[in-house]
């Protein structure tokens, strides 16, 4: 019986009342109602968070290489952490560039 009444009573909703923390409802934080926003909403997240830890990452790998001294393992292993480094951050943006550029494909259609 609950399994039945428990979606009528959540679900049910006027229409056109707007949703705010004193009526009493379980307002969606996310205000977007298209596709295109949200993904652009969450990419923009991930690049907030990313940008500074490509930062952090580049800045240890400068501290590999200065740790090296010379030392050709180390010089291999700060190389590799460069290298990786510079692939994340070409991901990363390279994400966001191809989401704007979907975005804007869709949007010209």
């Amino acid at each position: 019986m609950l399994a039945i009444i428990l979606p009528l009573v959540s679900f049910a909703d006027t229409p056109n009342t707007p949703c705010t923390a004193d009526s009493g409802k379980i307002c969606n934080p996310i205000t977007i109602n298209n596709l295109p926003d949200f993904v652009k909403t969450i990419l923009e997240g991930v690049i907030k968070i990313g940008i500074p830890v490509i930062a952090l990452a580049l800045i240890y790998t400068g501290f590999l290489f200065v740790a090296a001294r010379g030392n050709a393992e180390k010089l291999t292993k700060a190389k590799s952490a460069l290298l990786y480094t510079v692939i994340g951050a070409a991901v990363l943006l390279g994400s966001w560039a191809i989401a704007i550029l979907i975005s804007e494909t869709v949007l010209a259609l």
